[in-house]
């Protein structure tokens, strides 16, 4: 059959429709959420529909094959990392689905992004900023999928699960990066260096009327400069929030103690685990939002999509000027050797009373688990007078070494990947040598009592030591002179909370391997108690310490650790600082 001319001249003139980037989510008003596919199915349309607005990519695979997609979005064709470094452009990555049963940044993210799309004019949300937005992070949880994934959640009808295909709990991974997902992430801030990481999450607790809450840091913790950006952000996006209708909350609704409204709330800085706490030593900031899970899927996703918009609306106002003093902090970091470094953060028991939107509640005790339990009354609206501790003060801090650390050979194959991930930068040395250094060998080593997160945690005192060492070949100098100082000082700083000794990396340098028999540390100690300052120390101790008294071990422990066949090494970290920049 032969096609005029003129309806040729028709269909190539004419504008056929889009296709439908609707959800699954929107075309069935919310009660479910779709499955895996359609992230990647709603990826390429948005960019087959606005190739020259929207690029579509895989940024890893996951452990069971399934492809990471991520969009790339810009009114002026921004789409790669290359081009917005070239364009001094602020980068916003929105990340959905870190716990895959909390899906409500799915759904949310792909509505505010077709919308920005189809507005009539040129959509300048996405002029002056390109939208870095990752679906689902955890790809594997999200096809883990069943009614009541989330039993205290409203919706949808399914969902996916909160860990991995392998069992991780990816807020829990920033700083040790196990999950093959975390590698592939860090591999992907390393190339965009988004200045800003938004979280998306559905929250647990008790019933409320708040609906979304807004964290962020730098607020409280790192770079000065950065800490008041962060305030002026979040005051921003709560405000726009307000507007909207939404009732939001500038820290996480979580009581002191569970189950209890009457204790409150504590704000405070996450520990660099979670990203909230990791994107801070990065001089970068890091967005923690959580809907309410007792507010129905249609309310949170609004709300969501409302957060992000007005997130954006703040980086198109003052980004440019925010990713500056961002450069700044950057450069600052630089020259933090011999600086006092906060590594980690508590709250004082200094507390402000608050009003809080909640409903009439009981505590009465439960004929099912025999303890105190709280029953909420929804058609009750009260306000509860609630203690606030927001006063956040250092726990732990740190002085930078004014050189660097020195990580051993041993360690260098399996620490020199994973700094690099981080961004991190080190120089392996090519010859031996002898240097200054600082050594910590701990007083006190305690293990957790089970696995987390499959670790073994550790935690423990001490303090740094000057002595003289031989530093081998294929040593890792890195040196405290760069961006990311801070990130550096929580990796290897022993007592930092989510160190690599912290995490277990370094177990086996903390665990006694050799042991004198009884009856030879007998003999031994009987022999040592010969000598008149070995035996006053011993009767010092035996008169002032009563569970050193009653110790048997511990008594011999005393002539143990005095005599030439001690394991000089035991509690010895490994890891050295240095005042001075070793050169390779």
């Amino acid at each position: 059959m032969r096609v005029s001319a003129l309806v040729l001249a028709l269909l190539a003139t004419s504008t056929l429709p889009a296709a439908d980037l609707r959800t699954h989510a929107e075309r069935s008003e919310y009660r479910e959420t779709g499955r895996y596919a359609e992230v990647e199915s709603l990826c390429k349309q948005f960019e087959s529909d606005y190739p020259e607005q929207v690029r579509c990519f895989a940024f890893g695979t996951s452990p069971e094959g399934r492809p990471m997609w991520a969009l790339a979005a810009n009114a002026d064709g921004v789409l790669t990392p290359e081009q917005a470094q070239r364009a001094d452009l602020p980068v916003v990555l929105f990340q959905g689905g870190i716990h895959a049963g909390e899906i409500d940044g799915k759904d949310a993210g792909f509505r505010v992004l077709r919308e920005l799309l189809q507005e009539p004019k040129k959509p300048d949300l996405l002029s002056n900023q390109v939208m870095l937005f990752v679906p689902v992070f955890n790809v594997d949880g999200h096809e883990r999928f069943a009614a009541w994934n989330r039993p205290n959640q409203r919706g949808p009808a399914e969902m996916g699960w909160r860990t991995t295909g392998q069992n991780f709990n990816l807020n829990r991974d920033y700083m040790k990066a196990d999950a093959p997902e975390m590698q592939h992430m860090l591999d992907l801030v390393q190339a965009w260096d988004p200045l800003f990481y938004v979280d998306l999450h559905v929250t647990d607790g008790a019933q409320f009327r708040h609906d979304i809450s807004v964290q962020v840091e730098p607020k409280f913790a790192g770079d000065i400069g950065l800490q008041a950006v962060g305030r002026q952000f979040q005051d921003g996006v709560l405000e726009d929030l307000r507007q909207g209708g939404s009732l939001p909350l500038p820290y996480y609704p979580s009581f002191i103690e569970n189950d209890n409204p009457a204790s409150g709330f504590a704000d405070g800085v996450s520990t660099p685990r979670f990203s909230t706490g990791y994107f801070l030593l990065r001089n970068r900031f890091g967005v923690l939002v959580e809907t309410h899970s007792w507010k129905t899927y249609p309310q949170r996703v609004d709300a969501t999509a409302r957060s992000i918009r007005a997130m954006m609306r703040e980086v198109a106002r003052n980004g440019g000027q925010w990713r500056q003093r961002a450069l700044a902090a950057d450069a600052a970091a630089v020259k933090l050797g011999g600086q006092p470094v906060a590594l980690d953060y508590t709250h004082s028991e200094k507390a402000r009373s608050i009003d809080f939107l909640g409903y009439a509640y009981t505590r009465t005790p439960s004929e099912v688990s025999g303890s105190v339990m709280t029953r909420y009354d929804e058609t009750t609206p009260a306000i509860w007078k609630l203690p606030l501790f927001d006063d956040i003060q250092p726990k732990l801090t740190v002085t930078a070494p004014r050189g660097g650390y020195l990580i051993p050979p041993m360690y260098a194959a399996k620490l020199g990947p994973q700094l690099a991930r981080h961004g991190i930068a080190f120089t392996p040395m090519k010859t031996p040598q002898t240097a200054a250094v600082a050594e910590f060998r701990a007083e006190s080593a305690s293990f957790s009592k089970a696995s987390f997160e499959s670790r073994q945690t550790l935690s423990v005192t001490g303090q740094w030591q000057a002595a003289r060492a031989e530093i081998p070949s294929g040593t890792l100098f890195v040196p405290i002179a760069q961006p990311k100082a801070r990130l550096v000082m929580a990796l290897l700083e022993p007592q930092a909370p989510d160190s690599y000794l912290s995490w277990g990396l370094f177990n086996n340098h903390f665990e006694r391997k050799e042991y004198m028999e009884d009856y030879v540390a007998e003999a031994v100690a009987r022999d040592m108690l010969k000598d008149p300052a070995i035996k006053a120390a011993f009767d010092k101790r035996l008169a002032e310490d009563k569970a050193f008294a009653e110790s048997p071990q511990q008594r011999l422990d005393f002539f143990a650790q005095r005599h030439a066949s001690w394991d000089t090494r035991y509690r010895l970290y490994p890891v050295r600082r240095t005042e001075t920049v070793i050169r390779p």
